[in-house]
């Protein structure tokens, strides 16, 4: 669950980031500057801490938990992109049609203060409302089932998020394609951190990252891919969709079926990977994930006492939900009633060490 772990430090300096930490540390101008050191609005990183941020204040028409809203965003313990600090705020770094950014989130008695940073600052601002549920139509969801009443009933904050932001959400779960969460996070923390930039705004101490643009995706060396512990099948998706990501990012915009078909038109994208990306990007409340390891047990053994249920019988217990299943399935997780474990955990794979 999103905020569970305290913030991090920056590890030191990677190689490719050695130069620009050495020219902060001796005040030497970076690239672009003019005769005087100064840059134009477009620059990015750290050494934009120093500027006020862009602020906005919002005020939701109900009740709002931050963390089941902004949690989903969240890739494992130490995402790069995404932190929780122990004043109860939330940092986002991402990278908008107007560039990198970073959004700051906290809440302020009935109302939500943001704070942005970067050439895309002004554009994380604009979708605030979005980003936070304001999209979303929790009335539209009728429980049929006591459990599912009683925990809409103790989670009224609950709202589907909107990013408006595709390829953020598409390439982790590519990623987390066939393999265990700790897996696909470790792959997306060193991918994000050895590639992407830091962030925008006072985020050294967070070691927050913007994650690659598409054209850096698509020069990352075959063999980073395979030290990052993610074989052939999951980079090549990801280097297709890369080079079409204009294209993808439009289903941000598209009714969810056109999104759906859209996603899947590339080759190593199907319900599993389109479902899970539509769930952030588009706030999609009917897009329930079909093809995982874990959810039709957990459905089943929530709705009908069958922790060995299939896709198949999961949707038939979802299917009185039909055009909110993705909120069902989430009240169903949030409501604690999953199976108990009766064996180990899968063991993660290396091939790194291959």
């Amino acid at each position: 669950m999103a905020g569970r772990f305290a913030p991090r430090t920056t590890g030191p300096a990677l190689p490719h980031q050695a130069a620009p930490a050495a020219r902060r540390r001796t005040g030497a101008p970076p690239p672009g500057a003019g005769a005087e050191g100064r840059t134009s609005p477009q620059r990015t990183g750290a050494e934009e801490c120093t500027e006020p941020p862009l602020t906005r204040e919002w005020t939701p028409s109900g009740p709002l938990d931050l963390r089941l809203v902004l949690g989903p965003l969240r890739r494992g313990p130490a995402d790069p992109t995404f932190r929780m600090t122990p004043d109860g705020a939330f940092w986002r770094a991402t990278r908008t049609p107007e560039g990198p950014g970073t959004l700051r989130v906290a809440a302020r008695g009935d109302r939500v203060g943001a704070e942005a940073w970067g050439p895309g600052a002004e554009w994380l601002l604009a979708g605030l409302p979005a980003l936070l549920g304001a999209d979303d139509d929790p009335d539209a969801f009728t429980p049929h089932h006591h459990l599912l009443a009683v925990t809409e009933r103790r989670r009224p904050g609950l709202r589907l998020l909107r990013t408006g932001l595709v390829m953020e959400s598409l390439i982790p779960s590519v990623l987390e394609q066939k393999v265990t969460t700790d897996e696909a996070y470790r792959a997306w923390r060193l991918l994000v951190r050895r590639y992407g930039t830091p962030a925008p705004g006072p985020t050294t101490t967070l070691g927050l990252h913007v994650m690659p643009d598409a054209r850096t995706w698509a020069m990352i060396p075959s063999w980073e891919w395979h030290k990052a512990g993610v074989d052939t099948k999951r980079s090549s998706t990801i280097l297709r969709a890369v080079r079409v990501a204009p294209r993808l990012e439009e289903a941000s915009s598209m009714p969810f079926p056109e999104a759906k078909a859209r996603l899947e038109l590339i080759p190593g994208i199907g319900p599993w990977t389109s479902a899970e990306t539509l769930q952030r990007s588009n706030g999609a409340p009917d897009a329930v994930t079909v093809g995982d390891y874990h959810l039709p047990g957990i459905v089943g053994h929530a709705l009908a006492d069958n922790r060995h249920a299939t896709d198949e019988e999961m949707l038939t217990l979802l299917a009185p939900y039909e055009g909110q299943r993705h909120r069902a399935t989430r009240l169903i997780l949030l409501s604690g009633r999953t199976p108990e474990r009766r064996g180990p955990r899968m063991t993660p794979g290396n091939i790194a060490a291959l």
